[in-house]
């Protein structure tokens, strides 16, 4: 019968007890020796003079227009209400002017979706590059059925 675990001598047949450490000892080594040749290979650093860059901030903001639109679709352009027929004409003056303000859409909750994109269509037609909408953040979430 073989025994393992055992010694050849002994008549017990228990495991044996101590673990052989030597594989484990010869694994670390050769980490430790890994690492002793990599470690300074990882901090050398490339020394390079990069140009040095002055630009001021433009002290120029875009322009804005802002159009505000109520929930029955009411339209205002820069607080004073304005016709739907009157907003292309404005919409074409203001995408004329050098350089071009940007366009700034508010629309109340209530809004139909068709209206905003009408809008959004003319400003398009007239040749507006840059359109945004604001929200206010800090109003509530809709409620969701």
């Amino acid at each position: 019968m073989m025994a393992f675990g055992g010694f050849q001598g002994s008549s017990e047949s228990q495991p044996m007890a101590e673990i052989n450490t030597t594989p484990l000892v010869d694994v670390m080594l050769v980490l430790l020796i890994i690492f002793i040749i990599t470690a300074p290979l990882l901090t050398h650093a490339i020394r390079i003079d990069l140009p040095q860059a002055r630009s001021q901030a433009s002290p120029e903001k875009p322009q804005t227009i802002t159009l505000a639109i109520d929930g029955r679709g009411a339209m205002f352009w820069e607080g004073e209400a304005v016709a739907a027929e009157a907003l292309a004409a404005r919409l074409a003056e203001a995408a004329a002017r050098k350089p071009q303000p940007e366009l700034h859409l508010r629309a109340d909750r209530e809004t139909r979706y068709q209206v905003l994109a009408e809008v959004m269509a003319q400003a398009r037609v007239a040749g507006m590059a840059r359109i945004g909408f604001v929200t206010d953040p800090s109003a509530p979430a809709a409620k969701r059925n």
